[in-house]
């Protein structure tokens, strides 16, 4: 499971996280940008990145080490 966190989730992650610091910050929406408002590449982007970040987070949960005192 580590490479894919490494190499999809974390990236993805980071793209939506990047993307609601600009909307935050600046008002720019830069998914919308690229793809276009409203649009169905759009839509699919914050659902692939927001799914990414949900498994993320459950990975960094569940993957907990173990103390084997």
């Amino acid at each position: 499971m580590r490479g894919l966190t490494t190499y999809v989730l974390e990236p993805l992650t980071f793209i939506g996280a990047l993307n609601w610091g600009l909307i935050g910050l600046f008002g720019f929406d830069l998914v919308a940008w690229i793809f276009g408002p409203a649009t169905m590449a759009a839509s699919i982007v914050y659902s692939v990145v927001g799914v990414a970040a949900l498994l993320w987070l459950l990975w960094l949960l569940l993957d907990r080490p173990t103390n084997n005192h």
